[in-house]
């Protein structure tokens, strides 16, 4: 699967200052989505680094958490679960609401995405404050779900969202500021 044990994933991550706003050093991971080697390289070691969790299923969180969840799931023979904003996704939804810095956000899930007691990993491409991380966790637990574990491409460990997360947490790439 990783061809290429020496490849730095940090190398196809780029900074792009000042974005969203002023003062935010945003993590793009479009250099390292378009760039087959060491994309291929990060699915393998995230493949590795969450089978331990023993997920039966790959929750993925809107949107970028799909680009990691989707391929991840294909790569391991498991399902895949949309976590997303409200109103988009059809049929009988479960949801849960969290607190952000400034008000709240929503997240929902399809009532009969998981099976009582299903094995689930949630995946996202970043891990920072946790909230969102950790609100997909909840849902998934009042749906029924035992979560055993969460990963994401990237942790800004500066951010302290880790503490915040119940489950086991694996990143592949950290940065401290």
């Amino acid at each position: 699967m990783d061809h290429d044990e020496s490849l730095e994933l940090k190398d196809h991550i780029r900074g792009i200052p000042d974005f969203p706003k002023p003062g935010i050093l945003f993590y793009d991971i479009s250099t390292l989505l378009r760039h087959g080697p060491a994309w291929r390289a990060a699915m393998a070691r995230m493949a590795r680094a969450i089978k331990p969790f023993r997920p039966q299923v790959l929750a993925g969180i809107e949107s970028r958490g799909f680009l990691v969840a989707a391929p991840l799931a294909l790569e391991l023979g498991l399902g895949f679960i949309m976590l997303r904003k409200p109103k988009k996704l059809p049929g009988v939804t479960l949801g849960y609401n969290y607190a952000l810095e400034y008000g709240t956000d929503r997240i929902e899930m399809q009532a009969d995405a998981v099976d009582k007691g299903q094995r689930v990993v949630v995946l996202d491409d970043l891990l920072a404050t946790g909230g969102t991380l950790a609100a997909g966790i909840h849902l998934l637990r009042e749906a029924g779900a035992e979560v055993t574990g969460a990963a994401a491409l990237i942790e800004l460990t500066f951010l302290g969202g880790r503490s915040k997360l119940d489950v086991p947490f694996t990143s592949l790439a950290a940065y401290d500021s």
